[in-house]
This record gives C-alpha cells, structure tokens and sequence, in this order.
C-alpha cells in the first residue's frame, strides 16, 4: 500500500483566516518555489544560498532546502534507489507547497534528474508557483570540480547509479530560467536569478534589510 492510498476519509481540509495572500502582503513580497536542478557540482547549492542572501537583504522571508540537508532529517530513512528517489522528490514538493502557503519564498537545490519528477511537483501548485532553473554546466566542469568526490568514485564503480555517469540526467524542456554555471560568475548567476524574480511581480521592492 502506497502513501497515497494510506489516506482516511476522516480527514478534512481545514481552511485558515489567515489566507496566504494575507502573508504575502505582511512580508511584502509574494511567495514561490525556486527549483535550482541540473547535475551534482552544477552549483545548484551555491547559487540557491547566494540567492537566499541577496534576498534577505531586500527584506524578504526564505527558506532553502538543500538535498544533502534535507537527507539529514526529513528524508533521512530514504536511500538512493528509484522508488526512494522519487519519494525525495514527492515530499520536498509537499513541504514547498505548504511554504508557499506560508507566504515564504522557498529554494531547493536537488539533481532531481527526472523530468516526471519535477513535473509532478509543478502539478502540485498553481500555476505560476514553481519556477524551475535549470543549472547548465557541462559534465566536464562538474567533474573537475567534485569537490565530494564523487564522480571519481562513480567512475570507479563504486558508486551505482550515479547521476550523468551511470544514470541519466534528462534536461529540463521548457525551464523558467536557464543558467550557465560554468560560464557566467556566480554574481551574473544570481542576478539573472533576481531579475527573473523582480520581472514576475514576486519581488516587490529593492532595499535593505531593516536587520542590517
């Protein structure tokens, strides 16, 4: 049995008063997912942090979900295989969805190869709330940059499965964004990242950060 057929039909939507254009107003920006894909040292996390910051400092509510961290608690009894792999996915999607709600603009950082996967997540939300960025950087620059070592242990078999190496990673058709993390700095990254947010109407205003 599935967690989807695990549902009881005695469980009810409860709606709230405090709706969540009524949080977006009190943040003063509105809420989305942004979901920085592409291969294992395409610079997923580190553009996701760098956008998290630059945001911060024009007065905005953030939250990143890193893949590495988010194995350490949320998903911490899952494994690498498909099934596992696809549950990563699912749930990641449903605790976006409810920051979304939360009127938070949540950043994940996942390879997420699979085109399915991603758009299973973007058919969990309106139309609009998801916003996939595509980290183009060739597997070249991602292997000389391995910084956990990976694709040298992928190579040498020690590693099943692995992303770009034994596994496919399949591109994203019609992404919101497009960035080449082994071409541009990470300063033109985030930028494209921010106009791209500023275009939409999710970032309302520029400033600095009443905390700072």
């Amino acid at each position: 049995m599935d967690a989807h057929s695990k549902k009881s039909s005695n469980v009810v939507w409860h709606h709230s008063t405090v709706t969540r254009q009524r949080r977006e107003a009190l943040n003063g920006h509105n809420s989305a997912v942004l979901w920085f894909t592409g291969l294992s040292g395409a610079g997923k996390s580190t553009l996701a942090h760098a956008v998290e910051e630059e945001l911060y400092l024009v007065g905005c509510r953030t939250f990143v979900f890193d893949g590495d961290n988010v194995r350490h608690g949320l998903c911490a009894d899952l494994g690498f295989a498909s099934a596992d792999r696809v549950e990563n996915i699912r749930r990641v999607g449903e605790m976006s969805k409810l920051f979304i709600e939360a009127g938070v603009i949540a950043l994940t950082a996942f390879i997420s190869p699979f085109r399915s996967d991603r758009e299973r997540v973007r058919s969990l939300m309106p139309h609009g709330d998801f916003l996939e960025i595509f980290c183009r950087c060739s597997l070249e620059v991602c292997e000389q940059r391995d910084v956990k070592g990976l694709y040298k242990r992928a190579r040498a078999g020690e590693i099943k499965d692995f992303t770009g190496i034994s596994s496919p990673y399949e591109e994203p058709d019609d992404p919101e964004l497009v960035v080449e993390t082994d071409v541009l700095t990470m300063e033109e990254c985030v930028a494209k990242v921010m106009q791209m947010l500023r275009d939409r109407g999710i970032v309302w205003q520029q400033g600095t950060n009443a905390h700072d």
